[in-house]
């Protein structure tokens, strides 16, 4: 019973029930729950930048090679276009075969919503702009320039020590934050439910369906296959990071779980400067489920309009996803002003089309960020394994003490570090 009491994915688990029962019962109240989700998100976005200064500057300054870092960045790149272009294909495959919007009335554009913030959006977007609004991006540049001075430093000792101990700080406090991840859930999965409602859910379904099915798919069989090359198992690893998983469900957040997702993998036995790099970077331009959602959204739109596209259109779908849909982080309404980007160059099918998927862009951001986050992990370990450096004893100790309990993250004496 100890063992229940005091285990955090109990705690989170059980708040995202609550909250979806609140949401049901009493939508108006669950409505006004929707801060708690804010504020922890908020609260966690405080630690994700140092997080990210701090493990990138320590590993690279501990490299010793400096081409290793653009080896390791140039790899996590190219892993990156490959695996999300292979999500891309996926993606429009299963739609194409599918066919989630054959048969869906037209009639819900006319008050489906306003989109015209999401033209503005799309109509604006450009790689500056990206780069700019992208503040993850820019820590990331600054701490690998940071991290090379420091490098180059003739007395850096004293400075490494100093951050390190700094690290150690930051993470330890984190864990205590992390025990409001159970109310930062229940405020997510409340509103969510409360604001939207399940009859939403109901016209879309059979989009919803496809685009969760092909998300599980491709977590375990192209994913899993990854793993599988440096003999990993995949459900081990979600096995492993089940609490970030369940944050990320309840919140609709792959942010909220970024800080201590890092850590995991530390403590499973990638190294420091293959997670500094590889996560960070990842959270923008390694978007699995994103790119299986907007591909599957954009052909469910050309059937719910009747549009048969061509092959030579299918593939300017993915040439032109495979481009915007690494503005996917950072922007506010993101998917829609992708989704709005893609439609406009295509000038085939309507933009208007967008006011469909108002009503259930909340619902899908769920299957999006878990896939995404998952990915990202993946990556981090495939880069680690083909840089040989990869501890798998570490991973084995890792898997088999993966209980993460209140009593543990309160025991501010024990170092993770």
């Amino acid at each position: 019973m100890k063992k229940i009491v005091t285990n955090l994915t109990f705690w989170v688990l059980a708040a995202i029930a609550t909250g979806a029962l609140l949401g049901y019962a009493e939508p108006a109240t669950a409505v006004k729950m929707k801060p708690l989700g804010e504020y922890f998100i908020i609260l966690i976005k405080v630690f994700i930048y140092p997080i990210i200064f701090l493990t990138i500057s320590l590993g690279i300054s501990g490299m010793g090679d400096l081409k290793k870092v653009g080896r390791v960045g140039g790899k996590a790149l190219l892993y990156f276009e490959i695996v999300t272009t292979l999500a891309l294909i996926i993606g429009i495959f299963v739609a194409w075969v599918i066919q989630p919007g054959a048969g869906v009335s037209t009639s819900a554009v006319e008050h489906g919503g306003d989109i015209s913030k999401y033209k503005i959006g799309a109509e604006s977007f450009n790689w500056f702009k990206f780069i700019k609004d992208n503040i993850t991006i820019q820590v990331l540049l600054f701490s690998i320039v940071f991290g090379i001075f420091l490098s180059k430093l003739s007395h850096k000792k004293r400075l490494i020590e100093v951050l390190s101990i700094l690290s150690k700080y930051i993470f330890k406090a984190l864990h205590i934050v992390m025990l409001f991840a159970p109310i930062g859930a229940f405020g997510g999965m409340a509103f969510t439910i409360g604001k939207y409602g399940i009859a939403t859910l109901l016209p879309l379904g059979k989009l919803m369906l496809t685009v969760y099915t092909t998300c599980i798919i491709f977590i375990f069989l192209v994913l899993g296959f990854i793993l599988r090359y440096y003999k990993i198992s995949i459900w081990k690893y979600l096995k492993y990071i089940k609490e970030e998983l369940l944050i990320v469900l309840g919140t609709s957040s792959s942010e909220a779980a970024l800080p201590s997702l890092m850590e995991k993998l530390e403590r499973m036995g990638c190294s420091k400067s293959v997670v500094g790099l590889v996560v960070p970077a990842g959270y923008s331009f390694n978007l699995d489920g994103s790119t299986i959602y907007l591909s599957m959204a954009v052909l469910f739109l050309s059937q719910v309009f009747k549009i048969d596209l061509s092959w030579a259109q299918v593939f300017t779908i993915i040439g032109i996803l495979m481009v915007t849909s690494k503005g996917g982080a950072g922007i506010t309404g993101s998917g829609f002003i992708v989704l709005a980007s893609t439609l406009t160059a295509i000038k085939v099918i309507p933009i208007e089309g967008l006011a469909l998927l108002l009503g259930i862009d909340r619902f899908m951001s769920e299957a999006r960020s878990i896939t995404n986050f998952i990915g990202n992990g993946v990556a981090t370990i495939f880069i680690a394994n083909n840089e040989n450096e990869f501890n798998h004893h570490k991973m084995v100790a890792a898997f088999e003490n993966e209980i993460y309990e209140i009593e543990e993250v309160l025991n501010l004496d024990s170092s993770n570090k």
